[in-house]
């Protein structure tokens, strides 16, 4: 776990508290549930089956509650991109009364029928993950200029140091395969988000490959009074070019909130 008060949005005033989650960077492992098969799990869910599963979305929200328990913070201001989206969709719904604003970045509300990932995009999402870290390097930057934004500029040299910063941190491929199957497996949460009563915000960008822009649309439509904020020539990334105007928006959010 990492609590790290700095950046643009501590600059605003916020007090930021970032982690790792289960199965990934330095937290909890869970190896011994091995690697899931990603293809059963979608026939057996189309089938109607209910599989095991080694975790949930419902486990990985608990977990962020736990730790705001840890931190003595009875409420707070919640945020995250793409899984993180989803999690933090489940924390309001699971704990409504611990979340003083929801904010969703690029993420969906589990309706499989919207709007899927393109096939390149999908691609390069599930490519090999390299053991070595020249190799994990050209992996990300793959990665990042198939599913990243065609409207701001790539910074190579940035991109590799998040990538070292990354495997230096811990990798753990199979974890990664498990936190998708918590995805998959968790279902459609628009029922449950119409029902909210959190301030929220979504932001998505508009050439998103991975998770597309009209699932952040249904995200926002799904969620009573949501904000959102569609930001042009960005994909399924966080290009420092477009910082200014998401800490703007999530700001004003907290701000409106208090």
């Amino acid at each position: 776990m990492a609590i790290r008060p700095t950046g643009p949005l501590a600059a605003q005033g916020q007090y930021v508290i970032r982690f790792d989650n289960r199965d990934c960077g330095l937290s909890t492992k869970f190896n011994a549930a091995g690697t899931p098969d990603l293809q059963q799990l979608v026939a057996a869910l189309s089938a109607g089956e209910t599989p095991a599963i080694p975790y949930t979305l419902d486990d990985m929200a608990d977990d962020a509650v736990a730790l705001l328990d840890h931190l003595g913070l009875p409420t707070a201001h919640i945020c995250g991109a793409s899984m993180g989206g989803m999690i933090v969709q489940t924390i309001a719904l699971r704990h409504p009364q611990r979340v003083r604003s929801l904010t969703s970045i690029y993420s969906s509300t589990g309706d499989r029928s919207l709007p899927q990932a393109t096939p390149e995009a999908m691609a390069a999402l599930t490519s090999p993950v390299p053991a070595d870290l020249e190799g994990f390097q050209e992996r990300s930057l793959y990665v990042s200029r198939t599913i990243g934004s065609p409207g701001f500029p790539f910074d190579e040299a940035q991109q590799r140091t998040k990538a070292t910063r990354m495997f230096e941190r811990g990798l753990c491929p199979a974890g990664t395969a498990r936190q998708m199957t918590a995805i998959v497996a968790h279902g459609d949460r628009t029922p449950g988000l119409k029902a909210l009563a959190v301030p929220t915000l979504v932001i998505h960008g508009s050439a998103d490959p991975l998770i597309p822009l009209a699932c952040g649309e249904a995200t926002a439509a799904a969620i009573p009074g949501a904000e959102l904020l569609v930001i042009e020539g960005m994909g399924h990334d966080l290009p420092r070019d477009a910082w200014p105007q998401m800490v703007e928006a999530i700001s004003g959010l907290t701000a409106r909130v208090g």
